[in-house]
């Protein structure tokens, strides 16, 4: 028989709190010796399950959440935005503004007032130059730091004093807290990183030895398996955090975590519970752990290859100069989106965890353009008819020019994805398109190891399915991954957010329109206009569900306030337990 971590070590509680004799008598009670400090220091460690095992603890380098969600514990922003849209000062000293001189009147320019007295937690001081080095880090085309599309506005960074750091833009914007804010905002050290800030950028040993100014630092590592944190002694934060001692079990799948918090209590905490609606709600009845949802703008999407996976070109495949046989005419792909039942996956899997969409933009509210779509099978057949695909052969799949429609469809392992894909491959098969499903290990599809063939980043398949959205109030980074500049491929160490090697030219100047307006009403406007030509008119992804991410966590667990606009354990500083 083979237990769970967890399990072994309650097993090693019980054990000890049985050896640890002899008893004495305190006012006519019996009490075991040692009772209380062995159940103290049960409280005093926080046990945290991360069914996608996290691999990296570099978020520049990381393509997974999972990977920043560990990251987290240790790295902090300048600063972040809470569920309430509000910004909430980390490194930072305040938060700029107009009124206070932070931001610059013409909006060219953000200069932030850092908190003195930080250091690492290695003792080094944090300082105005940490901030300068890792704009330098992640802006170096030969790191292929996949966070760069959030700095690309930027001029300039400047050191003004060691609590002084001025960011300027190319252009006016208002959209001045998106560099080192929130998830992609994670300062690293400069004596730490400054003799990889290049090609040798994966060989940084504190890749997985993070040293951070976090509440944690990472006492062992093991990539696709165990994370275990101890607390920062330097940490700055008198009294925090509470938890002495975090274990972060990586692997498995979202069911197995959301029992052993909801059902069997050997977790604390479980992230992402991506598990069928009545499943969850079964799990949950037991009284031992809540659900917490996650509000935001998370959508899983079917992410379209315009290159063709299955031809190679200057060594890799994929390559973005070889276009896809079918998936680059328009009619195809519309037929496709008409083709999934949105609905029905809606209904029957994710309940009240998610609803149908065709919008790439869902949060803010304000933002979203409420694009229309339909399950129509009969139009999509018509559309294949009209670009010329029919079943030639009469073997039920639709052919030209001796090409069949047969395809790749793939994402990682899990429950509800898998009978996501069975519902599209019926539909499909309904019009004539075949699909094979594949599924990847979520440690490998997530992973960002530019050696990795089956990672989203590399894309060896004509489909794929997961989900993402922006992490910032402003949506300009996160549609800025349809740009033709940001193709992910061999030479940028398939590093670049436009996994779809999607280019088209009216869709850049619409970018560029919307990066050179400061009116609100304007950006607005021109968000749902892209929005509409990404879902709509060109088909660049078909989205899927506007999808919660609800976690699970033991009624003892007290604290947690999950922002859609950072990870996780963004404030795991102030999580407690409840005596």
């Amino acid at each position: 028989m083979s237990f769970h971590p967890f399990q072994r070590l309650r097993l090693r509680l019980v054990k000890l709190r049985l050896w640890l004799i002899p008893l004495f008598v305190v006012g006519g009670l019996l009490v075991h010796q040692h009772w209380i400090p062995v159940q103290a220091q049960a409280d005093d460690t926080l046990r945290l399950l991360y069914w996608q095992a996290p691999t990296l603890l570099n978020p520049h380098l990381s393509t997974g959440t999972k990977d920043f969600e560990a990251s987290r514990l240790v790295y902090e922003p300048l600063a972040s935005f809470d569920a309430r849209g509000e910004m909430v000062p980390f490194l930072a000293a305040e938060i700029p503004s107009i009124e206070n001189g932070g931001v610059a009147k013409d909006l060219t320019s953000v200069t932030w007032k850092l908190k003195s007295g930080v250091t690492w937690a290695d003792g080094e001081p944090f300082t105005a130059e940490d901030v300068v080095f890792t704009y330098k880090y992640v802006s170096n085309p030969e790191v292929g730091a996949i966070t760069s599309e959030y700095y690309a506005d930027v001029a300039s960074v400047e050191a003004v004093d060691p609590t002084t750091v001025k960011i300027t833009f190319k252009k006016p914007t208002v959209a001045w807290f998106v560099p080192f804010v929130g998830s992609n905002g994670m300062i690293i050290p400069k004596h730490i990183f400054k003799d990889y800030n290049g090609p040798n950028s994966r060989e940084a040993p504190a890749n997985l030895a993070p040293i951070g100014t976090g509440p944690y630092i990472t006492e062992e590592v093991r990539p696709g398996d165990v994370i275990v944190y101890v607390a920062n002694k330097n940490f700055r934060e008198e009294g925090k955090p509470f938890f002495k001692r975090v274990e972060l079990k990586g692997g498995g799948d979202a069911t197995s975590a959301a029992r052993a918090v909801l059902q069997t209590g050997d977790a604390d905490y479980a992230w992402n519970t991506q598990v069928e609606a009545a499943v969850l709600a079964q799990l949950e009845a037991t009284g031992i752990g809540r659900v917490i949802p996650k509000p935001g703008p998370s959508m899983e999407r079917i992410v379209i290859n315009f290159s063709d996976p299955n031809v190679e070109k200057d060594g890799q495949r994929s390559h973005k100069d070889v276009p896809h046989p079918f998936l680059t005419d328009l009619n195809v792909r519309k037929a496709l989106s008409l083709a999934v039942d949105r609905q029905t996956i809606a209904d029957q899997i994710y309940g009240v965890a998610g609803t149908p969409t065709n919008d790439y933009v869902l949060s803010p509210e304000n933002l979203r353009a409420n694009a229309p779509w339909e399950f129509n099978l009969e139009k999509a057949a018509a559309l294949l008819d009209e670009a010329g695909w029919v079943d030639s052969n009469n073997n039920g799949i639709r052919d030209k020019g001796g090409v069949e429609m047969r395809m790749v469809f793939q994402t990682s392992v899990n429950p509800v994805r898998q009978k996501t894909q069975e519902i599209i491959k019926q539909d499909f098969s309904k019009i004539g398109i075949d699909l094979e499903l594949k599924s990847i290990d979520a440690s490998i599809f997530f992973d960002s190891e530019p050696n990795n063939p089956d990672n989203l980043g590399h894309f060896y398949a004509d489909l794929q399915m997961y989900t993402t959205g922006n992490d910032n109030p402003d949506p300009t980074s996160y549609l800025r991954r349809y740009l033709c500049e940001e193709i992910a491929q061999k030479e940028n160490n398939w590093a670049k957010s436009n996994d779809s090697r999607y280019c088209n030219p009216t869709y850049d100047a619409m970018f560029a329109e919307l990066v050179a307006m400061t009116d609100a009403k304007e950006r607005e406007e021109q968000i749902k206009k892209m929005n509409n030509f990404l879902t709509v008119e060109d088909v660049a992804v078909i989205p899927l569900i506007d999808r919660s991410s609800p976690a699970a966590a033991a009624n003892s667990l007290e604290g947690i306030d999950l922002t859609p606009w950072d990870l996780e354990p963004w404030n795991i500083k102030d999580w407690t337990r409840k005596s």
